[in-house]
């Protein structure tokens, strides 16, 4: 049990430690992802980024993610007996979301250079783990020098699926839960992180190494 988001950032750090004289770029995935990337960022004197990535949910529960779009790539691991129609309406419903995120998140900055950088991709934790790796296969395209992903919690079955990837080379993962539910329910305070904290987090975090 982490007692809030910050608690559980510091306590990632302990595992990252080795990355610290290396050129590193912190990916955090948003909204959640931010305060503990910005701790992560800090310790590591790295810069912080964004990964505008969304799960696609089920159409009969919006929660199971069936897969997971970023602005250039999808990837959908549960097709079964959902049509078409519903998949195209999604991905273009949450393409619009994503872009609407990449002009508030990146209106006064660039995105980060990752070729050749360690990028280490980082979330409150995950349930499936399609949104981690929707983002990995997007930062491969980016020839960095290798991804890593840390997060707190996740299902045992979830970080194993996300360490077969062919796109993430190490996986962190504080606690790997045999039974797991969901996410919250590993945070004391598990509050929501609004679109003006993401942004306020990432804008306090922006300078270029």
């Amino acid at each position: 049990m982490f007692q809030d988001r910050t608690d559980a950032a510091l306590q990632l750090t302990s595992q990252l430690d080795e990355y610290r004289q290396h050129a590193v770029v912190v990916l955090a995935i948003p909204r959640g992802g931010l305060p503990l990337g910005a701790i992560i960022a800090k310790y590591l004197d790295a810069p912080l980024d964004v990964a505008l990535s969304k799960k696609i949910g089920h159409p009969l529960n919006k929660e199971y993610a069936i897969g997971a779009i970023s602005l250039e790539e999808a990837i959908l691991s549960d097709k079964h007996g959902i049509s078409e129609q519903y998949i195209e309406a999604e991905t273009k419903r949450i393409r619009e979301k994503l872009r609407q995120q990449q002009e508030q998140y990146y209106r006064d900055k660039a995105v980060k250079d990752l070729e050749n950088k360690i990028v280490i991709i980082v979330d409150d934790g995950i349930a499936t783990g399609n949104t981690i790796k929707v983002t990995a296969e997007f930062v491969q395209k980016k020839h960095p020098k290798m991804v890593i992903v840390a997060i707190p919690v996740a299902p045992a079955d979830a970080v194993a699926s996300l360490e077969a990837s062919p796109h993430i080379d190490k996986v962190v993962c504080l606690h790997a839960a045999k039974n797991f539910r969901a996410v919250g329910l590993f945070y004391r305070d598990f509050r929501q992180v609004s679109d003006d904290e993401a942004i306020r987090i990432l804008r306090e975090n922006e300078f270029h190494k």
